[in-house]
């Protein structure tokens, strides 16, 4: 149990897919609910309880009708074939006797090499690590700061697309409403985290090769985690602004840490918690527990299923539940 809760740290399902495969349903069946501690083991958990919930829902079919993919179990070894027969060796002939060498010739004396000439004294090279030193001391220009950032945003909006696709078949999957979930390339930037939310929302090209975003119908609240703080967005669409307030979610979560509220509007709001040693306050390690306390929220509202009411409905979506 220790080595599958190992796996799905990295992944979302024991198949390494990005859905739910019968691979899943049967590994799952096999450990009881009981079996296990979440505390020690919470990606287990966390899979477990997603699994039991999708093989009642959706034992044979998908919420789009699509048959439940078998999975990638493990294959059993082809037998190995069995060597073929050595062939004997054939008899060694006998060596020839060896024929008696020629008495060797008495050499020359040797001539007296000439004295070496001095060599010319190297050129000092300069050293490789006195410039590598200097490259890194040498600040990049505005120019250059604007080019990074600008190929950082291309790398977060394009992670956040390709979430915003995960995070709508899974929402479609589990019959939710809002989803909680953290982001990797913003690295703790809140306006990058910002643009992250907007690309999970853009609207979906049904003529691009590669879908992106679709998630725009799903409220979300979405964690990045950098060295000096961690960013948080909320997003409420408007259609379910009248069952939830984005900014009273949002001060509600922050609050749990100290965190501060940056900027509020009806569909979008965003704050920060910042990174505080004295009092233990890290942005990876507050990350999980916010998560929870923003689900806990959900379910006071009746937005979010009640462990309570069905236990195998209770799910806590982080950055382990999506392949990167």
């Amino acid at each position: 149990m220790e080595q599958l809760n190992t796996l799905l740290a990295e992944q979302s399902y024991v198949g390494g897919t990005a859905a739910a495969t019968k691979e899943d349903y049967r590994q799952c069946k096999a450990i009881s609910e009981g079996s296990f501690s979440a505390e020690k083991l919470p990606h287990l958990a966390r899979w477990h309880s997603h699994i039991s919930y999708l093989a009642e829902k959706f034992p044979e079919f998908d919420y789009r009708g699509d048959k439940i993919p078998e999975g990638a179990g493990k294959k059993e070894a082809a037998p190995k074939k069995e060597a073929a027969p050595k062939k004997e060796a054939a008899p060694k002939k006998e060596a020839a006797p060896k024929k008696e060498a020629a008495p060797k010739k008495e050499a020359a004396p040797k001539k007296e090499a000439a004295p070496k000439k001095e060599a010319a004294p190297k050129k000092e090279a300069a050293p490789k690590e006195a410039k590598k030193k200097e490259d890194a001391e040498k600040e990049p220009t505005p120019e250059e700061l604007a080019k990074m950032r600008k190929d950082k945003l291309k790398k977060v909006i394009k992670e956040g697309g390709k979430r915003g696709v995960e995070i709508e078949g899974a929402a479609d999957m589990g019959g939710l409403q809002f989803f909680c979930t953290a982001v990797d390339l913003p690295e703790g930037d809140l306006e990058m985290c910002v643009e992250s939310m907007n690309a999970m929302n853009a609207k979906s090209d049904p003529t691009e090769e590669e879908r992106k975003g679709g998630s725009g119908h799903i409220g979300k609240m979405i964690f990045s985690a950098g060295a000096e703080q961690l960013a948080v967005v909320a997003y409420v669409p408007e259609e379910k602004q009248g069952e939830l307030s984005c900014e009273e979610w949002l001060k509600t979560v922050l609050g749990s840490q100290g965190g501060e509220v940056k900027s509020t509007s009806k569909a979008l709001c965003s704050g920060v918690v910042m990174t505080n040693s004295d009092k233990g306050v890290f942005p990876l390690k507050i990350r999980e527990p916010m998560i929870v306390e923003a689900n806990n929220f959900l379910r006071k509202k009746g937005l979010f299923p009640d462990d309570k009411d069905d236990e195998d409905d209770d799910f806590v979506f982080g950055d382990d539940d999506f392949p990167s």
